[in-house]
């Protein structure tokens, strides 16, 4: 990350011993270093209230919302008070030395004179009235909303809609509802810009990058930046507000009748926060853990699911549910490490809390027998008290509770931090490509070092087919990826109607390149919307056009529903050829000026492969066609072939005259493979 501190030499070693365990336990290739500051922990926190001016109305609700459970929390104490001292026990009012707060003097006014039976109904009619707006919970102060796992998974499930009051009756309902909705906007609007992120990683980060840590990344990480939202704003400012509010009550009505307890309400806050504060590092370590734990255990299905062929016909089913039992163990391991971790600190602070509420009673009681206080003294100061203590409880959890989130928050900022092809300076937008491409001393190396392109220089002009060719590994998939920007030169040049790729618009350009890949990748989705995913305004006659150029047609008609018809998953319901034509057809439907095929005859027989040949060449005559193949049947027809070899061009030209070249190294290229 981009806040990440120095580390001298010796703690560099032990980052690099993590990042090599975390890569061996947790599948992590991309995001290795986890370390997070608190100084990195706050600006996270920082950036996460950003996204709050997304969603001002329901966040200002809630915080009313949030204000005005306050107002029977606050008074239910004194009414205890009156029920006690004035109906139960039939005293006068205000026979101690005790003083009523100022907002309970119309109500004390009101009842002054009345009969212990009299103030008893009007105690009831208010108690019915603050039942049926707040209900059974007012002056509890807890919150309700869905119960879930402790496992990091199971609550992200819940937080994506998590509604939560501390009052029921109409008044939790209505911010029950309003909690719900500014969550679902928060995370929707969040896990989509992460989603989007992901989809727009470079490619040799795609290569790294696991697809069971992006999903678990998404659904589960991003709910956890709401969490974080309300965790400091709205649950710090009620928490300091309803502390505060006892601690005026406290010192309003017993600072001269017992000064005790209002130093030893006030010393509670600081005093719960340090007990709790210097676990603060081992929390985000054990909360980052156990997300990659989980993450890891998404991988394991996900890898295993997508390869489940090759698992089954290589006998891998039982390797593979022990990889994955060892995983979801660790997972589980995890978890209970930071449930422990977070009992311990819940321990700590009640410790504390427990200390300082038995001398309280203590010290209250004392007070009622000597005649300073009323038996109803003690129902007030046990509500005031509670108030605090609970106040300084959360005060005390409340860093604690903000490193669960912080590590899930860190793992969607750093996707949404890591640099994609749209970063780049923006320029000009490309016009229709008229020239084509120009590579000038293009080099190219792969992250880990590895060069796959050196001083490539090569023109590559409209209206041609291309043949790029060479053995395994002489970087002719490379050399097609610089095209459409899918790679970045490390050297040289890539002109495109005689301007640098890297100085204009990509999407302008991507929009007018066509790649269809050696992989097929099929969506589990009719044919009909494989088609209309790269280009979604096709008509029907685009449509048949480009099944027609593919040679798709034939068992396309023989299928039940025709275009219709829906793929098994990656179209597995297709033979390889057939998978092959469509996501040929994939790409002749975008009718885009530059079309590349990588290896587009590998599963064709010769019948079909002769006219995918010649249906590129007659679409060559005003687009730019490249297509990367072994097969000496589709070479042949280019109009002209360009020959890799460990990264380098060894020869250009067209099949008779390079065959016609004994010393050409094409020619003994096809002698080997027996051409």
């Amino acid at each position: 990350m981009s806040d990440a501190t120095s580390l001298d030499p010796a703690s560099a070693g032990e980052s690099r011993r993590e990042a090599r365990d975390r890569r061996l336990r947790f599948d992590d290739r991309i995001d290795t270093d986890t370390a997070v500051s608190s100084r990195q922990a706050a600006v996270l926190m920082g950036r996460s209230l950003r996204l709050l001016a997304q969603a001002r109305g329901l966040f200002a609700a809630k915080f009313l919302f949030g204000f005005g459970f306050m107002v029977p929390a606050v008074m239910l104490p004194w009414l205890g008070k009156i029920l006690t001292d004035n109906v139960l026990l039939e005293r006068p009012l205000g026979d101690t030395d005790v003083p009523y707060p100022p907002f309970m003097t119309p109500l004390v006014s009101f009842v002054d004179g009345m009969a212990p039976m009299e103030i008893m109904l009007v105690l009831a009619i208010l108690l019915l009235l603050l039942l049926v707006v707040f209900g059974t919970r007012a002056g509890a102060f807890e919150e309700f909303g869905l119960f879930g796992g402790a496992d990091a998974a199971t609550q992200g499930e819940n937080q994506i809609s998590a509604g939560t009051s501390a009052a029921g009756g109409i008044w939790g309902v209505g911010e029950y509802l309003v909690n719900i909705r500014l969550t679902q906007r928060l995370a929707n609007t969040l896990r989509t810009r992460l989603f989007a992120r992901l989809t727009r990683l470079p490619m040799t980060t795609l290569d790294d990058q696991r697809i069971g840590d992006s999903i678990y990344r998404v659904l589960y990480d991003t709910p956890q930046v709401p969490e974080i939202c309300y965790q400091l704003t709205l649950n710090p400012v009620h928490t300091l507000v309803w502390g505060g509010i006892n601690l005026y009550l406290i010192q309003y009505t017993y600072s001269n009748v017992a000064p005790e307890l209002v130093w030893i309400a006030w010393s509670a806050f600081p005093l719960a926060f340090l007990v709790t504060f210097p676990a603060s590092a081992l929390v985000r370590r054990m909360n980052q853990a156990k997300r990659a734990a989980g993450a890891a255990t998404t991988n394991a299905i996900e890898e295993t699911m997508d390869n489940v062929y090759a698992v089954q016909s290589l006998g891998g089913m039982r390797r593979d549910a022990e990889r994955f039992a060892e995983r979801s163990s660790e997972s589980f391991l995890r978890e209970r490490f930071a449930l422990a971790v977070g009992i311990a600190m819940l321990v700590a602070i009640l410790a504390v809390m427990i200390v300082a509420a038995i001398f309280i009673v203590r010290l209250v009681t004392d007070q009622i027998i000597d005649g300073q206080m009323s038996p109803g003294d003690f129902f007030v100061l046990f509500g005031l008290l509670w108030g605090i203590l609970e106040t300084a409880t959360g005060i005390g959890a409340f860093w604690i509770e903000l490193q669960g989130p912080v590590a899930a928050v860190r793992r969607v900022f750093f996707f949404l931090d890591y640099p994609v092809d749209d970063d780049r300076v923006q320029g000009p937008k490309l016009g229709p490509i008229r020239q084509g491409f120009e590579l000038s001393d293009v080099s190219f190396d792969y992250p880990d070092g590895r060069r796959a392109l050196s001083d490539v220089n090569l023109e590559l002009p409209m209206g041609e087919l291309v043949a790029i060719v060479g053995p395994t590994g002489s970087g002719k998939t490379s050399l097609a990826y610089l095209i459409p920007a899918f790679l970045q030169a490390t050297a040289g040049r890539v002109l495109v109607d005689g301007r640098d790729v890297t100085e204009v618009d990509l999407e302008s350009l991507r929009s007018q390149v066509a790649y269809v890949f050696q992989e097929h990748s099929l969506l589990s989705a009719s044919i009909r919307d494989n088609l209309l995913l790269a280009r979604p305004d096709a008509s029907d006659t685009d449509i048949r056009r480009a099944l027609e150029g593919a040679a798709c047609t034939d068992f396309i008609d023989e299928l039940p529903d025709g275009i219709d018809t829906v793929l098994g998953q990656s179209g597995d319901t297709l033979s390889v050829g057939q998978q092959q034509r469509l996501c040929i057809a994939r790409g002749l439907i975008r009718e885009t000026p530059v079309l590349i095929l990588d290896e587009p005859t590998a599963a064709l027989d010769p019948k079909t492969e002769n006219e995918l040949i010649q249906a590129l060449k007659a679409g060559a005559e005003d687009r730019l066609a490249i297509v990367i193949a072994h097969r000496l049947s589709t070479i042949r027809h280019a109009d002209r072939i360009v020959f890799l070899e460990e990264g380098r061009i060894r020869d250009v030209g067209t099949h008779e005259d390079l065959m016609a070249n004994p010393n050409s190294p094409y020619r003994r290229f096809v002698m080997l493979q027996g051409g």
